[in-house]
């Protein structure tokens, strides 16, 4: 079961969310896949998404790049969920460490994925840490990056009441939790 580590409420009124967990386990109306270009789902997030999503969400993803391409960091895909509790998923490309301008296609996955959900009207979505297993990005910089991200394009109008930060290790959560004090200042003591 996911637990919730901290919240706060945007001044647009919406709630950002940090929460311990399995992003397969979210019944947000969508969670964001870190995927690469091609959609394949083999390891890490990509691949517990297969595994607990099931075919459906493959067969709808290698539909959707046959039929436009590989997908860009500023224009995430989208497919249904399968057999998840979310409706949707969001495949997000993240960037490659080393590749070369990564704080800033980090940032456009970002943006992008709350774009499609605005797009399809949705009300709430949930991330994981986007880029930062295999692709080897940083976990403290991206979770500065992330979180100024979504901040960002809140300040906008958008549809979206819930942004969930779905973080699986602890190393991980240590990072967002440094991210997050920095952005919001420190946790509130229960």
């Amino acid at each position: 079961m996911n637990s919730l580590l901290t919240e706060t409420v945007l001044p647009s009124g919406q709630t950002l969310q940090l929460v311990r967990g399995d992003i397969t386990a979210e019944a947000t109306d969508a969670i964001v896949n870190a995927a690469n270009a091609y959609l394949q789902h083999g390891a890490g997030v990509a691949g517990a998404i297969l595994r607990r999503g099931g075919p459906e969400i493959l067969r709808e993803s290698d539909a959707l790049v046959r039929a436009h391409g590989p997908v860009s960091h500023a224009a995430p895909a989208w497919t249904s969920g399968g057999n998840l509790p979310c409706r949707n998923v969001i495949h997000a490309v993240g960037p490659v460490w080393g590749d070369g301008d990564e704080d800033a296609k980090l940032a456009s996955s970002i943006t992008g994925s709350m774009r499609v959900a605005d797009q399809l009207g949705l009300a709430s979505i949930a991330f994981p840490a986007i880029a930062t297993g295999i692709f080897g990005f940083p976990k403290e910089r991206a979770a500065g990056v992330m979180l100024a991200s979504i901040r960002e394009y809140l300040a906008k109008p958008s549809g979206i009441k819930l942004v969930r930060l779905v973080l699986f290790d602890n190393a991980t959560i240590a990072a967002f939790e440094k991210a997050w004090h920095d952005q919001f200042g420190p946790k509130p003591q229960a």
